[in-house]
């Protein structure tokens, strides 16, 4: 997918009104993930020509930028990841901390541990990984994530679960009350024998909850709050759960790469969406908070309350961001993972 417009000028980054600026910025972004009304204006305010291709997971972004020669400006890595990239050299000091509009972002994100001080990067969105339920297949209590791997009949061949490696192994792990970045070889023969037996229930691997669940193909998915909010909005019996084991909170931040062919412009775009307004834009369209004061005013006001957004008082503790595992747990999990697949 690519689209191509415009973005701001050197201008903006100094607090200064819009102006027109020559060049181009290339993106690369989580797929159907970027608000077009967000790009029109940019064109509408700039005249540097913008490229927006999209990836699936973050594997398949850091395999490119890893590569080299990627041709990209700015990415939009997970938290974890921004760590795994800043230690790795592979992105550019860009010091968002010292823009502009920096002051708009809520103290609460303003010092995150992957990025101290936000030296590299800035809030795109945020929220939670877990899983949505069709109320109408099944009405029991959904707030567990037996609902996946132990499925009540209602829902047995109608679950869809994210291709993810590191999504299915921390919810099986949390599942387990085990440890995260498990090495242990008896806890992963245990999680493994649950994960084979659980496969049998469910229906796909795919990142596509949305579809699948407004369309009745399946009945639960594994998924985003986001995604989950949008399932909902086109079929009301959908439900979010916030599983009582513990469930991932996950911050995607843009980040302009080492190698970036338009880094000026990359860092305009930084503090572009540090701006309420556009902030807002990117919320309205995926339906994930973003870290961004002021945002609200430029948005619906039921968004704020929506149970996806507004988390329940008892599940907030429950809420944690994903850890790096070391390379030893990681190369383990690939091969379970590969396994699981066949």
């Amino acid at each position: 997918m690519k689209r191509y417009l415009g973005i701001a000028a050197a201008a903006v980054l100094l607090g200064a009104g819009p102006a027109l600026a020559d060049g181009q910025l290339h993106i690369y972004n989580w797929g159907d993930y970027t608000n077009p009304a967000l790009l029109e204006k940019f064109t509408a305010e700039t005249g540097i020509e913008v490229t927006l291709d999209d990836y699936d997971s973050n594997e398949t972004m850091l395999a490119k930028v890893r590569a080299g020669n990627s041709g990209y400006d700015v990415v939009v890595p997970t938290d974890y990841i921004v760590k795994v990239m800043i230690d790795d050299g592979l992105l550019a000091e860009t010091r968002p901390d010292q823009m502009a509009n920096f002051k708009n972002v809520e103290p609460l994100w303003a010092d995150p541990p992957f990025d101290p001080g936000r030296h590299y990067s800035v809030p795109w969105q945020w929220g939670t990984t877990a899983f949505a339920v069709d109320t109408a297949i099944y009405s029991g209590d959904i707030n567990t994530w037996a609902i996946l791997f132990d499925p009540p009949d209602e829902l047995k061949g109608k679950i869809n679960m994210q291709p993810s490696q590191d999504e299915v192994f921390n919810a099986a792990l949390r599942y387990m009350g085990k440890p995260l970045c498990n090495s242990n070889p008896e806890d992963l023969k245990a999680m493994y024998d649950m994960l084979v037996n659980a496969k049998q229930y469910w229906r796909t691997m795919d990142y596509g909850m949305i579809d699948t669940m407004v369309a009745g193909d399946t009945a639960a998915s594994h998924g985003w709050n986001g995604a989950a909010m949008r399932t909902r909005l086109q079929r009301p019996t959908v439900q979010y759960a916030y599983p009582k084991e513990g469930f991932p909170v996950w911050m995607d931040n843009v980040v302009v790469l080492a190698d970036a062919p338009n880094m000026e412009n990359a860092k305009i775009l930084q503090n572009f969406l540090m701006d309420p307004e556009n902030a807002a834009l990117i919320s309205d369209y995926a339906k994930y908070a973003n870290a961004i004061a002021g945002s609200g005013a430029f948005m619906p006001p039921e968004f704020a309350e929506a149970p996806e957004i507004k988390m329940p008082e008892w599940a907030e503790p429950l809420g944690e961001f994903t850890l790096v595992c070391d390379q030893s747990v990681v190369e383990r999990y690939s091969q379970l993972w590969t396994n699981l697949l066949k």
